[in-house]
């Protein structure tokens, strides 16, 4: 059973989305959760990296992989800059449950809702979760789709790396 886990663990991390690497965020209107219009190729950290993380209310692995990285979020933090957005996919008569959600699990990211999928589209992302961490400078340098139970540990050993280059 060990070794099934630790393939899947594997799949799910190769599972690479049609985004080159180094690519730029597109231009996609969307808005933060007091409604106000967002333009997404202006999503930026000060020059530390940074994740885009999408999501769905509905998405049980979304919400697990949420949780884990919000458990060691401000450790990672203070060790590196990150910065994360999640972009919530769910459609515009389910967005109210968008916010109740993010407050209820005491996620301390910056949340984006994508109703009509536009942003994510714009992408190539075809499922959730989908994780994409971009460098200093906003360029994408990894993409996956999926997450299983410590897959985080990934992200942010990505991030320690992308730092180092700095």
């Amino acid at each position: 059973m060990r070794i099934f886990i630790a393939f899947m663990a594997a799949i799910a991390l190769m599972a690479v989305s049609a985004i080159p690497a180094s690519a730029q965020l597109p231009s996609v209107q969307v808005k933060d959760l007091s409604g106000k219009t967002v333009d997404t190729a202006t999503l930026s950290n000060d020059g530390n990296p940074y994740l885009i993380s999408f999501f769905a209310t509905w998405c049980k692995p979304c919400k697990r992989e949420l949780s884990a990285i919000a458990e060691n979020y401000e450790d990672w933090q203070d060790e590196t800059g990150v910065k994360m957005y999640i972009v919530s996919i769910d459609e515009a008569q389910n967005s109210q449950k968008v916010k109740p959600l993010v407050d209820a699990e005491g996620w301390p990211y910056e949340v984006l809702l994508d109703p009509n999928g536009d942003f994510y589209r714009s992408l190539g992302i075809q499922s959730v979760p989908h994780m994409l961490v971009l460098d200093g400078n906003g360029k994408i340098v990894e993409s996956h789709s999926g997450y299983t139970d410590g897959s985080e540990h990934e992200i942010i050993e990505k991030i320690r790396s992308l730092k180092a280059e700095k």
